[in-house]
């Protein structure tokens, strides 16, 4: 995936999200997925600030099994007729309209991520860039346009998504341990990997808990078992999962991941 130091401080990122569903469902069929799991993109997104919008566009008649995965995200789903009705473009050509609409209704949005690997979308990429709204780009590799990628601010491989969805070898270490221990520490450690993924120099205990409460709201560490959020930390590092550095000054902890 490429990476980038990012402008927009994910507790400040208003997001929305477009999908032109028909490019992304034909990359993965080429790269032989199974599915196209929206789910695992949208907790990217969310690593990076509230997504505050979000719409795919399709004939949905034609891709009907996926219906229900993106109602239960809450993605509104936009019809677009079949071609022979409505011509080649008419999903781009609506999906570029309605972000642009959106662009110039809502200054408060702020970051746009775009889902297609179709080159014919980066004139709207460079038209929001000139409106100053920093541009995450999505699509599966082997189907994407080099011009789209070079055109936005940072792009997502969905088979990055896919490839780190593995189990990690930290995350094999809970095997064996009780199910609220082991949600705790995953959700410490999914944090900790995305903060990693924002090129954070320094990352601190408070980072990591805002991280998952973008995530996981309903996050509570009292409900899980532990005294304080520190507590939790501190049970992770005995289990070798992270490390801690204690900063004399503010009292705090600075995390890295296990060696």
């Amino acid at each position: 995936m490429a990476q980038v130091t990012p402008s927009l401080d994910p507790e400040d990122a208003r997001i929305a999200f477009y999908c032109d569903f028909e490019n992304i469902a034909l990359g993965v069929r080429d790269a032989k997925y199974k599915t196209f799991d929206v789910r695992k993109v949208l907790n990217r997104l969310v690593e990076m600030g509230k997504i505050v919008v979000k719409k795919a566009y399709a004939d949905w008649d034609a891709y009907g099994k996926y219906k229900r995965a993106f109602h239960s995200e809450g993605i509104e789903l936009i019809e677009i007729p079949q071609r022979a009705y409505s011509g080649k473009n008419s999903a781009d050509i609506r999906m570029v309209v309605d972000a642009m609409d959106l662009c110039y209704a809502k200054d408060h949005i702020n970051c746009f991520a775009i889902a297609s690997g179709d080159s014919d979308f980066s004139p709207l990429v460079s038209k929001l860039k000139e409106n100053d709204k920093y541009i995450i780009g999505v699509g599966v590799k082997n189907s994407t346009s080099d011009l789209l990628v070079e055109n936005c601010d940072e792009f997502i491989y969905y088979d990055d998504i896919v490839r780190e969805g593995t189990a990690s070898p930290l995350k094999k270490k809970l095997r064996g341990t009780g199910e609220k221990e082991r949600e705790a520490f995953e959700r410490v450690l999914d944090a900790l990997q995305a903060l990693e993924r924002q090129n954070r120099e320094v990352i601190w205990g408070s980072m990591v808990k805002q991280a998952i409460k973008r995530k996981h709201p309903q996050f509570s560490e009292h409900y899980l078992g532990y005294r304080s959020f520190s507590h939790l930390l501190q049970e992770a590092q005995r289990k070798n999962l992270l490390a801690l550095e204690r900063d004399e000054r503010s009292g705090g902890y600075i995390i890295r991941t296990a060696d």
